[in-house]
């Protein structure tokens, strides 16, 4: 699969033909060349959608809401299409590629509605004959990236949302799943956006940080968005400082699975092996510390380390039964290793699965985990999972906010007023009462607190992220002035 850059609307090669390429973790094979664009690239395509805002802004919500629901059903037509590519590029089970087509869908039909709610407000005012009122109006361009690991929903829901609310986008793709990203884009170009509205920049590792440095820099670009890792999401917040621009951030995560003395034990295990293994683990919201009354905490480890064993591995594009795939890269096992060995050493007991061999690794389960070992707190980031042991509630809460992440959590207790009391003191973006950590609704806000960033994505708080908030009046040519 071999991708090129859209700028108005026009597939063209990076400057110099220059690309770079994307290999599978287990056999090495090519998976994806991508063009390679540099700084001269990014800025094309900066002032191709800063020409395309003059117009776009002026657009009534009609033609932009039929275009996110053109887009919404172009998405479900091509699913077969997206479902393959998503399963060679980055290694998804059907399951989850299918998954994301489905939220790309429903988000992007959800956007189209927000496309009338983009609402300011009257004021009260003490001046008379005055109209006193508030506007809400596009920014401008956009950049947006969005991660391999939820390839569609998190690419479309970077470019629908600021597309909707009237802005341009320069999205810049990442390069582990350019030719996924690229379908999402060639899918909003089919649906009839306009050239310059939405333009596709893909780089190579080594030119990632001078790229996105020139395209914050730039006077147009008035909104950041970004989906990653923390310690990148870092580094976008100084460049959009430095330069002004608001930031987005959603970012990472070490998501608490709180199972209280009275919780239905059998629910929680299907939450748990929803929530820690699905796509490998590899979910900023992925479920990755179990914190487990001592009272019930012998019966859940063994229903949950019971269910873990029968989770097929191997390659999914080889074997459509496979649930745990490789990791996205094959140095992610070494890193998993070295935490596994840390926590034995230290008195964690590996109840299922056990190391990884490069990319591959089984579902594993790490029992008796404590805060001196480094698992307890590192973002792992494979189908790898955590069991903390505690006394009573207020232990509970307190283990489950003792991370310097707060993306998702969740809460199983038979007493939903006693969970709904512990989840409203988790520090999270988003807490599930007898539900899995890994959720995900369009008309519901998304994001996080603490290290897993800032800001909202879907639901009518996204509206807040890609528009400013202007005041006006209206009054009176005679009224009289003091002096």
């Amino acid at each position: 699969m071999k991708t090129q850059l859209i700028i108005d609307n026009e597939s063209r090669d990076a400057r110099g033909g220059r690309t770079f390429e994307r290999r599978n973790p287990l056999t090495g094979d090519l998976v994806s060349q991508g063009a390679a664009a540099g700084v001269d690239d990014a800025l094309d395509a900066v002032q191709s959608a800063a020409r395309a805002f003059t117009s776009w802004s002026a657009t009534g919500p009609t033609e932009r809401r039929a275009i996110m629901l053109k887009a919404a059903d172009i998405m479900e037509r091509r699913t077969p299409e997206f479902i393959g590519t998503m399963m060679a590029e980055v290694g998804a089970a059907q399951l989850w590629a299918g998954f994301n087509a489905f939220l790309t869908s429903q988000l992007l039909r959800e956007a189209g509605g927000l496309a009338t709610q983009i609402q300011g407000e009257t004021l009260p005012t003490d001046k008379p004959g005055t109209m006193s009122m508030t506007v809400r109006q596009p920014v401008g361009v956009v950049l947006s990236m969005a991660p391999w690991n939820g390839a569609g929903v998190l690419a479309a829901r970077a470019i629908a949302y600021p597309i909707v609310c009237g802005n341009t986008v320069v999205f810049r793709a990442s390069e582990t799943s350019p030719a996924t990203h690229l379908l999402i884009a060639e899918i909003m170009h089919e649906a009839g956006l306009p050239a310059g509205v939405l333009n596709f920049v893909t780089s190579a590792p080594e030119d990632s940080d001078q790229v996105v440095e020139a395209i914050i820099a730039h006077p147009a670009v008035r909104r950041v968005n970004f989906t990653g890792s923390t310690k990148v999401g870092r580094i976008i917040a100084e460049k959009s400082a430095r330069h002004l621009k608001p930031a987005l951030l959603e970012l990472g995560g070490k998501a608490p699975f709180v199972v209280l003395d009275d919780a239905d034990l059998d629910g929680a295990v299907n939450a748990a092996v929803f929530g820690s293994f699905l796509y490998q683990g590899q979910i900023c919201m992925s479920t990755e510390r179990f914190v487990v009354d001592e009272s019930v905490a012998d019966e859940f480890v063994a229903r949950f380390a019971a269910r873990a064993t029968t989770l097929a591995g191997g390659d999914p594009v080889e074997d459509a039964s496979c649930v745990v795939g490789p990791m996205i890269r094959e140095e992610s096992g070494a890193r998993i290793n070295d935490l596994i060995d840390d926590a034995v050493a230290k008195g964690g007991q590996v109840v299922v699965g056990g190391k990884a061999e490069g990319a591959a690794m089984p579902a594993t389960i790490v029992d008796r985990v404590t805060p001196d070992m480094a698992i307890y707190d590192q973002e792992t980031f494979g189908p790898i999972t955590t069991v903390v042991r505690v006394s009573g509630v207020e232990q509970a809460v307190e283990v489950a906010n003792d991370t310097e992440y707060g993306l998702a959590a969740a809460v199983f207790g038979k007493d939903s007023g006693r969970a709904l009391q512990v989840a409203l003191r988790i520090q999270a973006g988003h807490v599930h009462v007898n539900g899995a950590t890994v959720q995900n609704e369009a008309q519901a806000p998304y994001g996080g607190v603490k290290a897993s960033g800032y800001g909202r994505f879907d639901g009518r708080a996204v509206i807040n992220e890609f528009t400013d908030l202007k005041w006006v009046t209206i009054e009176p040519s005679d009224q009289p002035y003091p002096f």
